[in-house]
């Protein structure tokens, strides 16, 4: 859909944008001038912990009753608080609308705000519930969505200057299944530029920044659902998983988040910038929380509304609950000598190793050699680097590509040169010889980790969520303990009771959880947390 801003400078077209999305904060909700006189600015160069300083709370903007909304709850107690009558979707609604303003305002975690649409939305619940209605189990809910996801009304430009002013015309399958569950869509929240770099900067909306330490990034490329759920400005969002795009952000702001396998949730009708049927390594949408029952709520909810008939990507598997078993196969997940783990992120998988082993759990140390994490991310380096089309979305608008997006190139560039590199050049291949080779490793390399499972008997396995925790912005770059799974991962769905086991695992390590990245192998695929 056109706009008159179509023949204007790029920087003009993101003003206006950017406007635009401010004027849709109400007056009522923006925090005072002089408030940020309270913190160390600018914020994105200094180090403010806004969560421990109680910034929201302190903003004013939000009533004790809507605090008590949006910090004194679970997802699956607020779904039993407006299952019963004791909230309205209209005051939960509203009190995380306004959270996430003020989240904006301090941390700029938001694209789209749909807050008048939401309100309508809610109050229309609401006189559902009235008449004894309940229109599924997500009813009355607020649930935030990466930029990435078409909401019908709103763009879904996913920071890219090129899809400026193209209004979505319907929903994403993943949406339409949202909202039959009852939610209400009440923003959508910020990525990259490109979607393709674990920093949350772009051109059209700026960049995204770490509550817990402004100064770092949150991670991405679904940096903008980890910034806001930390704020508690959303109690359950979604976003999507290419690389580590959902893990990434819930190590960098604290929170749980699980990457299903391919092909599991709805991720079919969303905005993409790269060239249209080239998909080698599938992207996932996966949800994030700050308590573990609001993932396992969103997964079973979604599996319930056989999300197959809104997507043809999508396997027609149900959910299961299992029991966990009581005593667990754990393998260890080693450290690459070529990604050495820095020292937080080593202690807190020695320790988490130490609690389960004092729980009576089996642990089994991998073999680094037969892991082969930097083979697997050569290939997928590789096969990511046969699709241009992002570059040419970059070139076509005028825009310039964006620091983070600069120095993933300089980091893979300096990769290439190493002399730990298993594979050969490929650079006098042509693409779809490229391809086929690289077909054929990675299935190689999923064969060796079916034979390793099996011979170790795992259960479950539980790896570094990435080399470092949160760093200084556009400072990320590559993401190896998390993009091997997406390259191991061929869309093969296995037993999916998988949570109930997960849980158990994660309960002896909930402290410490969001640093890990835990993985379980059913009979064919893999989950991962």
């Amino acid at each position: 859909m056109g706009s008159v801003n179509q023949g204007l400078p790029w920087e003009k077209r993101v003003a206006a944008k950017r406007q635009a999305c401010a004027d849709k904060i109400p007056a009522a909700w923006r925090i005072p001038d002089n408030f940020l006189d309270n913190f160390q600015t600018p914020l994105a160069e200094k180090k403010n912990n806004l969560i421990e300083a109680e910034a929201v709370r302190k903003s004013g903007i939000l009533t004790e009753q809507e605090l008590r909304i949006t910090e004194n709850y679970t997802v699956a107690e607020l779904l039993s608080a407006l299952a019963d009558g004791t909230l309205t979707s209209a005051e939960v609604t509203l009190a995380y609308s306004k959270r996430a303003a003020v989240a904006q305002q301090l941390v700029n975690c938001l694209t789209e705000i749909m807050f008048e649409e939401a309100k309508e939305r809610a109050q229309y619940l609401d006189t559902l519930r009235a008449q004894g209605q309940l229109v599924g189990p997500l009813h009355g809910l607020p649930v935030s969505i990466k930029d990435n996801f078409h909401k019908k009304g709103t763009e879904a430009t996913i920071g890219m200057v090129s899809f400026l002013d193209e209004v979505s015309q319907e929903n994403s399958p993943l949406v339409d299944i949202l909202l039959k569950l009852g939610a209400v869509i009440y923003v959508k929240t910020n990525v990259p530029q490109t979607m393709m770099t674990s920093d949350s900067d772009n051109n059209v909306f700026g960049r995204t920044l770490n509550p817990w330490n402004t100064s770092l990034g949150p991670g991405g490329s679904s940096g903008g659902e980890g910034a806001l759920i930390a704020l508690r400005g959303s109690p359950l969002g979604v976003g999507t998983d290419i690389g580590g795009s959902v893990r990434i952000p819930a190590l960098c702001c604290g929170t749980y988040g699980f990457r299903p396998s391919a092909a599991r949730i709805p991720n079919g009708g969303m905005r993409a910038c790269t060239t249209s049927g080239m998909k080698f390594l599938l992207s996932c949408a996966g949800p994030l929380s700050l308590d573990l029952d609001g993932i396992e709520t969103f997964f079973k909810s979604v599996f319930g509304a056989q999300p197959a008939l809104y997507d043809s990507t999508i396997l027609d598997i149900p959910w299961r609950q299992v029991s966990a078993k009581p005593i667990l196969r754990i393998g260890i997940f080693p450290e690459s000598p070529a990604f050495p783990l820095h020292p937080p992120v080593r202690r807190v998988l020695a320790e988490a190793a130490r609690l389960l082993e004092a729980e009576g759990h089996k642990l089994i140390p991998l073999d680094v050699e037969e892991c082969q994490i930097l083979r697997a991310n050569e290939i997928a380096w590789n096969i990511f680097s046969l699709d241009q089309g992002a570059l040419g979305h970059i070139r076509s608008s005028g825009e310039p590509p964006v620091p983070s997006l600069v120095h993933v190139g300089k980091v893979v560039e300096k990769l290439k040169s190493s002399t730990h590199l298993t594979l050969p050049d490929l650079s006098e291949m042509d693409r779809m010889e490229k391809l086929a080779y690289l077909n054929t490793l990675r299935a190689e390399l999923r064969e060796v980790y079916r034979k390793m499972w099996v011979r170790h008997d795992l259960d479950v396995c539980i790896a570094p969520s990435a080399q470092n925790t949160a760093v200084a912005h556009d400072m990320f770059a590559i993401a190896p303990y998390t993009t091997i799974f997406n390259c191991l991962d061929d869309g093969l769905i296995g037993l999916h009771g998988e949570l109930a086991m997960l849980a158990s695992v994660l309960t002896l390590i909930r402290w410490q959880c969001y640093m890990l990245h835990v993985f379980y192998t059913g009979e064919r695929g893999t989950f991962c947390t």
